[in-house]
């Protein structure tokens, strides 16, 4: 057994953030284990690429369970397996959470997590030039920006949504975090900047930090009411890692499963499966969020050229009613046929998708099986709460009337999907139980709270438990309206504040 101030396990956004920061004190040791591989194959850094790792073996390769909301379809459900994690496979988007629904956090009981205290985390993650001071970071690890070329048709997108009357957004990160801007991208030289690029590898050799890779965690070793180790297998041998304290920052799905294979989660699920109940805690896998995404084909009136960027690197964040408090949706240009399984689209086309921000639908990751080894239940509960269906079929109406402007006929030729035929509301429903699918930003599965149903309280200390934090996205208790990388990373830094007591 080998011993550590600090055992974090999960090597994505988060446990990159959180092992880096940690370590930057000399006088503690700290261990990162990811699953993954140390290095993925070399379209990890290829901007334009990201496509092509989904279901490769730098991902996890989840699928959810059947979606009811869905008309009954199993869907994939990438989560980045390699050091970086999801921000090693993801398109690479650099959006803040809007700060009403961060504000909503607290106002649901996670006191002390709202826009203002978040903020300056949000700034010491990244650097960016020319931008406000009072919003944006400068000499933070990542370095967001927008694409130095702009697609051609993306440059149209954006006159078409000025020309149904909304603003263009100077910074979507900043104070204006509404109307039609380009994506600010995790992208520096060309390259994908992970964050495992940014916060890991210029401090691997660090001798106070230990990361291991293929390193699977099994389970949480609880002596008493404390958590004491980790074990974890790495080239078939059982190892175990002692911990002052544990951070799981193994991401919505990874960190309940291994909080209920280890005891702790709802006790009655656990029985079932045969696990001794450590901690009863219900809220343990419950309350999975995620933004359903849908799409609107267009074949194209002419060639459209390769993409060079994320191939969605323009996004507008609207209301589709005036007189809501906050944008509703995202509609985003990909300058590629998104076309969805089952479906037939053209070859030479381009996609207005378009994404619900703040869902009312829940789903769960519960477990499978007590062997580690087995993928979770993974449930993201799409559409069904009959208000995401409102909200997606205005969404749909609102890409419809951007895609059908003046702005966009030089590229339009049609609409192959849903198709012109489809313009009743019934057709419109069955449009989107067919072909809405994820947006790739889940949340809220170790919710920060006071209330029964909660995991972690506003310190990240899973309740009942000492020595034991979660610090990822599943301490979100509901989706910060916007994608979900940069608020993850924000949250890290402020968890390495709170575990070295000097919170700012």
């Amino acid at each position: 057994m080998s011993s550590y101030d600090f055992v974090v396990v999960g090597g994505g956004s988060a446990g990159s953030v959180v092992a880096s920061r940690l370590s930057e004190d000399p006088d503690v040791r700290v261990l990162l284990l990811e699953a993954g591989s140390a290095d993925g194959p070399a379209a990890m850094s290829v901007p334009a690429a990201w496509p092509a790792l989904l279901g490769s073996e730098v991902d996890w390769g989840f699928v959810t369970v059947p979606q009811p909301g869905l008309g009954g379809a199993a869907i994939p459900y990438a989560r980045g397996k390699v050091l970086g994690g999801s921000s090693s496979i993801n398109a690479m988007a650099h959006l803040r959470g809007h700060r009403s629904a961060i504000d909503a956090w607290e106002a649901a009981g996670a006191k002390g997590w709202g826009y203002d205290d978040l903020l300056p985390y949000y700034r010491r993650s990244e650097h960016t030039e020319g931008r406000d001071p009072h919003y944006r970071g400068t000499g933070g690890p990542m370095r967001p920006q927008p694409p130095a070329i702009t697609h051609p048709a993306s440059a149209a997108f954006i006159e078409a949504v000025q020309e149904r009357g909304y603003p263009v957004s100077a910074d979507l990160n900043g104070a204006d975090a509404e109307g039609v801007a380009r994506y600010e991208l995790t992208v520096a030289g060309g390259v994908r900047q992970s964050a495992a690029d940014a916060y890991l590898r210029p401090f691997l050799d660090r001798p106070n930090l230990t990361v291991l890779t293929d390193a699977v965690a099994r389970k949480l070793v609880l002596s008493g009411s404390r958590c004491t180790a980790v074990r974890y297998t790495i080239g078939g041998e059982l190892r175990t890692a002692a911990a002052g304290e544990v951070v799981l920052c193994a991401g919505v799905i990874g960190s309940p499963q291994l909080l209920m294979l280890s005891g702790i989660g709802p006790a009655d699920a656990l029985r079932g499966q045969g696990i001794q109940v450590s901690a009863d805690l219900p809220g343990v896998g419950e309350n999975l969020s995620d933004h359903p995404l849908g799409p609107v084909v267009y074949a194209a009136a002419q060639p459209i050229p390769d993409g060079v960027n994320n191939h969605g690197e323009v996004l507008a964040a609207l209301r589709t009613n005036p007189a809501l408090p906050a944008p509703d949706v995202h509609i985003v240009f990909m300058d590629f046929p998104f076309i969805p399984p089952g479906m037939h689209g053209p070859q030479n086309g381009y996609t207005i998708s378009f994404a619900l921000l703040s869902p009312y639908s829940r789903g769960s990751v519960r477990l499978a099986s007590s062997d580690p080894g087995i993928a979770p239940l993974v449930d993201p509960g799409f559409l069904t709460d009959q208000r995401d269906v409102g909200g997606m079929l205005a969404g749909l109406r609102l890409a419809r009337e951007i895609g059908g402007s003046q702005a966009m006929a030089q590229w339009r030729q049609e609409e192959v999907l849903p198709g012109a035929a489809v313009t009743t509301a019934d057709r419109q429903r069955d449009y989107l139980r067919r072909s809405v699918g994820t947006y790739w930003h889940p949340v809220g599965t170790c919710r920060i709270g006071t209330d029964p149903a909660t995991v972690t309280d506003p310190q990240l200390r899973v309740h009942g438990i000492d020595g034991l934090r979660v610090a990822d996205a599943s301490v979100m208790p509901s989706i910060p309206a916007a994608n979900t990388n940069a608020t993850v990373l924000a949250i890290a830094e402020r968890a390495a504040d709170l575990i070295a007591g000097h919170d700012l």
